[in-house]
């Protein structure tokens, strides 16, 4: 069966991020191994984990990318293999390295974007107005990609990912490349968002998760070691740090968390 296009206008979902035992294989290789956890709206999720954890696997089945060796993601109650164009309608995703069509302006692009998620006339001129503005791109607005900074692709692949206005988000590492002004304003950005939203970012920063997150699941060798407020996994460390915590679960010594667990 065809699956039909939803109206451009998204409603409410409380729970609007599920990812359900989640496992992934690469040949003899479990990358994602049984991951289960939800996202609300007014969550913001810190996905973290060492380089190689497995967060970029789980990122891509979430967002209908990779499909799963077993178990299931839903965005919005939509399943992301079972019904791809309504999960992608309330997803807005940000991968890590973002292509983009270098030869195109950022506006340009950006516009190409609006029409490919349904926006037309005001309603896409006033959505192209609002990334401009959140991304800060007006710099560079009628500049090529492929001449752009990296900090400035950022912007772009954020703002393509935000200019559908979707309940949803999943950002992969979101401040990569980006100078510590960047950063501190990709931050605000996502606060300013968040109330409204139900948000996943991955990342490897623990600075990035001790500012902009409620909620830290921390991921080794492909599964949750564990999952609470930054500040509660912080105070099961031996020296109450959140950075302590990771480490304690994520390094050479995981085997012994009991500290931590």
């Amino acid at each position: 069966m065809t699956e039909k296009l939803l109206p451009m206008t998204l409603p409410a979902c409380p729970v609007s991020i599920e990812l359900d035992h989640l496992t992934r294989r690469f040949g003899a290789l479990v990358a994602v191994d049984d991951v289960t956890f939800t996202v609300t709206r007014g969550e913001v999720v810190g996905l973290i984990g060492p380089n190689g954890a497995g967060k970029t696997t789980a990122m891509r089945m979430a967002s209908g990318f990779l499909p799963p060796t077993a178990g299931r993601a839903r965005i919005c109650g939509a399943d992301v293999q079972d019904r791809p164009l309504a999960a992608r309608r309330a997803l807005g995703y940000l991968p890590e390295g973002a292509p983009a069509y270098g030869d195109m302006a950022a506006g340009a692009y950006l516009r190409f974007i609006a029409g490919a998620q349904g926006l037309r006339g005001r309603t896409a001129r006033a959505a192209l107005d609002r990334v401009a503005s959140l991304a800060g791109l007006a710099p560079v607005w009628r500049q090529r990609i492929d001449t752009l900074s990296k900090g400035y692709r950022r912007r772009v692949a954020l703002a393509a990912a935000l200019i559908h206005d979707p309940p949803a988000l999943i950002l992969d590492e979101p401040t990569d490349g980006l100078d510590p002004n960047q950063r501190h304003e990709m931050r605000n950005l996502i606060k300013t968002m968040a109330p409204d939203k139900a948000i996943v970012i991955s990342t490897h920063m623990l600075e990035e998760v001790a500012a902009v997150c409620t909620r830290a699941v921390v991921i080794a060798d492909g599964r949750i070691m564990a999952d609470g407020k930054p500040e509660e996994l912080a105070r099961l460390s031996r020296i109450n740090s959140l950075e302590d915590c990771f480490r304690t679960l994520t390094g050479a010594g995981k085997a012994a968390a009991a500290g931590c667990g």
